[in-house]
């Protein structure tokens, strides 16, 4: 091993030792042992244990340490703390701004296990009441996390696509061409993103490509003739699974593609097929129902009247109630559904019954003063660990609806999440299912479920499914939504806001609803605030 390379293994010791709250005065030594070797040229090679002792800063203690490095390219006592830390518990360490300490604070405080679970962590403001954080440090971790993570290669479409706009524009500019379109993943509006593809035409190109990276992201710009515009951008939009349902042999492909079309409209129509929007082209069942007419026409953004499952300061929120319900009212919606947190989530700041009545006064004040507009007294009530709802019954019959989600003991099996999540679907008190599998994209893959049979049991008791429209987790995933819609159950797209700005979520979650092909009629909260009361009033 290099010495450098024998400073890592060290640095590494101490802050897992540090981690694990083991001896600080042997943290200390192993440390500055680290950086001292960090910092200097000291050549290791071929020395013994006596000749390490010698070097400044380095005692027999660390003399061992690196001897057993040279000799065995590891350490046990590395090794050993290794095993015992969950790997994403590692990657915080690499997080500037919060040392060991915080990194061990966050893991047994707020069982966050991974830099992904950290980020939605400070997007919910739960670090500003964590001693020793604060807001100031919960803001400098986001952008630390944002920052660590534009590295990686993968990003939340939310993340990337104001950038890939802006890049279109740019290029419509230079180019003084109006032929000049979003493709690829992009254009489909997928959850997670590798590359922004643009095609551009102009009469002087060649069909060509060109790579680069532009600010850390991956950009492929895809040129062709100007007259070849649509037939490109066609084929370019799709997944090879919709081409190939599309139109059969590749042959068939390349024949449909040869012939110079004004729209993409015209493309399916000479296909023989009803028009297929950008977002369904990933080769599912889309291309079956386009030939019998029968794709539905998707929701949209201005279908949705009102914004459920929102949180305040009477948890973790960042703005007040009335702050959350008069932004609301602003953005032109109905009504407000408030949600904060339950009892049982004591990181989060959960409410006590006392809590629970104290909002409700407020809720009731507010809707006297922002007549029509009104607040919906919800709360996300913890599914426990037996499927029991947060809160006793003569606390839940006093909320209008309650969001029902998971969000302790995640590290189950499949038969356990699906019987955890039955039985509180099962629950009379239980209005909608939340984010149901806890997912962080590109952080943690949720919870293992049975789909089917959860979404059987939502059609048998009434119970909406959420699909939450937080870019990092757009759970329930858009693939299920056509199986809900054939069961009769209904999706609401809710924002999980914790700030104002968190209401703007509304457009990813839309964005991922027309994946799934939902409908305004089967979107429970493009409901009237006179049909929503109507229907929680049967509930």
């Amino acid at each position: 091993m290099t010495t450098g390379e024998i400073a890592d293994a060290l640095k590494l010791t101490a802050q897992l030792m540090e981690l694990h709250e083991e001896n600080p005065f042997k943290i200390k030594s192993i440390a500055n042992a680290a950086f001292k070797l960090d910092k200097t040229d000291i050549d290791l090679e071929g020395k013994n244990r006596e000749e390490l002792e010698q070097i400044e800063g380095i005692g027999k203690s660390i003399a061992a340490k690196i001897h057993e490095l040279q000799t065995t390219n590891g350490l046990k006592e590395l090794s050993a703390m290794l095993e015992k830390t969950p790997v994403g518990v590692i990657e915080m360490l690499r997080i500037k701004g919060i040392g060991p300490k915080k990194v061990g604070q966050l893991w047994r405080e707020l069982e966050i296990e991974s830099v992904g679970e950290l980020l939605y962590a400070c997007n919910e403001n739960r670090l500003v009441t964590l001693k020793g954080f604060g807001a100031k440090t919960q803001e400098a971790v986001k952008k630390q996390i944002e920052f660590f993570q534009s590295n990686i290669g993968k990003f939340h479409y939310a993340s990337v696509e104001k950038f890939a706009m802006d890049l279109v524009q740019e290029l419509k500019k230079q180019y003084e061409t109006e032929l000049v379109s979003l493709t690829g993943a992009m254009r489909r509006k997928s959850e997670i993103i590798d590359m922004i593809e643009i095609l551009l035409a102009t009469d002087k190109a060649e069909s060509k490509t060109e790579i680069e990276n532009v600010r850390n992201v991956k950009v492929k710009l895809i040129f062709c003739a100007a007259d070849q515009f649509y037939s490109k951008l066609f084929e370019t939009t799709a997944t090879p699974e919709h081409l190939s349902k599309l139109s059969g042999p590749a042959s068939h492909i390349s024949h449909l593609i040869s012939h110079i079309y004004s729209s993409e409209e015209e493309i399916y129509s000479s296909a023989g097929l009803q028009y297929i929007e950008p977002e369904l082209r990933e080769g599912l069942n889309e291309v079956s129902l386009a030939k019998e007419n029968k794709i539905p026409k998707l929701i949209e953004l201005n279908d949705l009247k009102g914004i459920l499952h929102n949180h305040s300061t009477y948890s973790d929120g960042l703005h007040s109630l009335k702050d959350m319900a008069v932004y609301c009212k602003e953005l032109g919606y109905e009504y407000l559904g408030i949600c904060d947190h339950s009892q049982s989530a004591f990181y989060a700041n959960g409410l006590k019954p006392e809590r629970v009545m104290e909002q409700h006064k407020e809720i009731e004040a507010l809707n006297a003063e922002l007549a029509p507009f009104k607040i919906l007294k919800g709360i996300e009530s913890d599914i426990l660990n037996d499927g029991s709802l947060d809160y006793p019954e003569e606390v839940l019959k006093t909320f209008d609806f309650i969001v029902a989600s998971v969000h302790s003991n995640l590290k189950m099996t499949e038969e356990k999440a699906t019987a955890r999540i039955l039985k509180a679907v099962e629950n009379p008190y239980t209005t909608i299912l939340g984010h149901p599998t806890g997912r962080l994209l590109l952080s943690r893959p949720g919870y293992p479920i049975d789909h089917k049979k959860i979404i059987d049991a939502c059609a048998a008791n009434n119970v909406i499914v959420e699909l939450n429209a937080h870019p990092y987790r757009l759970d329930i995933d858009w693939r299920w939504i056509q199986y809900c819609m054939e069961k009769g159950v209904k999706i609401s797209i809710n924002p999980d806001a914790h700030e104002k700005e968190g209401y703007h979520d509304m457009y990813f979650g839309v964005c991922a609803a027309r994946k799934g092909m939902l409908t305004k009629e089967m979107c429970f909260n493009s409901m009237t605030l006179m049909e929503i009361e109507n229907h929680l009033g049967k509930k």
